[in-house]
């Protein structure tokens, strides 16, 4: 049977919808679930990934030690991940110590255009005989020759694949299959693809990226995740038995384990709201929902026109700050009062 390599980062991109406030039960609780339902890679920590809690970022309730400690006291099978950003998590302070509690999986990430700045993380940990994956972020700004050129990067550095992330749910299946296929016929190495839901395709996206020649797809339980969710992963998985593709998880178990997200992780499971949509549309990174919903609350001003304004800026995510400055730009042009 064709396989595919699934990763969950549940514990992760789910913790940008609930302000980073997973608590060490919680991440016990759906290690072990997750592991009886063999999923091969559980990916934890803040949604920013490791060494990104902060008062910019939001905080985290539990510290990357307590996650990384809890979640490898209960992965037996499953490999333990983790994502992070070269910026946010050093190799002295964040690597060392990740590789100490146990990590087996590193994602290093970047902007989709500036993979330059994660040479020594993924040199490093390939030193380290751990396994190591480029990630290129907001992967929606850079056309498939761009994404090529910078995934090369990574490849040449050491990543053993090389995932791309529609960070803002702005694809299309049609968007997809350019730049999985791009980089399959650029890439010795296997492609990944990780999908957010704000226009609803998450699902189809993911099976685009599949039938491209991407081997690995990530998704999430109950699709918890930044802004409207990434891909529903018990969805995913039923979609990719169907197709007659293994993935060494245990279905039945794989639903008791999403349940138990929905009953112990979330106030409720991601829903594609009109915020959602305009997120997706004007390409910003689906964890701003929250920031801009509040400050334009705050301002007295329409989200929408705070997403739009930030998509046509060019706005990444780490540049939060950014979103008070462009809704004080929109006061100003709107003749609002602060």
């Amino acid at each position: 049977m064709k396989k595919v390599l699934i990763s969950d980062p549940t514990l992760r991109d789910g913790n940008h919808a609930i302000r980073h406030q997973l608590k060490a039960d919680q991440i016990a609780a759906y290690c072990k679930a997750a592991d009886n339902a063999g999923i091969p890679i559980v990916e934890v920590g803040h949604g920013n990934g490791i060494g990104a809690s902060s008062l910019q970022l939001g905080e985290s309730a539990c510290s990357d030690e307590l996650t990384l400690k809890t979640a490898r006291e209960n992965l037996k099978k499953s490999k333990l991940g983790i994502h992070m950003i070269p910026g946010f998590a050093t190799i002295d302070k964040d690597m060392k110590k990740a590789i100490d509690l146990g990590v087996d999986v590193f994602r290093v990430a970047s902007h989709c255009t500036e993979a330059d700045v994660t040479q020594r993380h993924i040199e490093y940990a390939r030193n380290q005989n751990k396994t190591v994956y480029g990630v290129l972020m907001m992967s929606h700004m850079a056309s498939k020759e761009i994404l090529a050129e910078e995934a090369k990067k990574m490849e040449s550095y050491g990543a053993q694949g090389l995932i791309i992330m529609d960070s803002a749910g702005n694809y299309l299946p049609t968007d997809v299959t350019q730049r999985i296929s791009a980089l399959v016929n650029s890439l010795t190495i296997p492609v990944g693809f990780h999908a957010h839901n704000n226009l609803g395709m998450a699902i189809a996206n993911s099976i685009a990226a599949l039938e491209a020649g991407a081997e690995m797809l990530d998704g999430c339980a109950r699709g918890f995740g930044a802004g409207a969710g990434n891909a529903q992963l018990e969805v995913l998985v039923a979609v990719l038995h169907r197709m007659g593709y293994e993935t060494g998880i245990d279905f039945y178990k794989m639903l008791d384990c999403s349940d138990l997200a929905e009953k112990e992780l979330m106030p409720a499971p991601p829903t594609i709201n009109s915020l959602s949509i305009v997120s997706g549309l004007s390409g910003v990174f689906s964890g701003f929902m929250k920031p801009v919903s509040r400050i334009a609350k705050e301002l007295n001003l329409d989200a929408r026109d705070i997403f739009f304004e930030l998509g046509k800026r060019k706005i990444v995510a780490g540049q939060e700050d950014f979103i008070m400055e462009v809704a004080k730009d929109l006061q100003k042009k709107n003749g609002i009062n602060a």
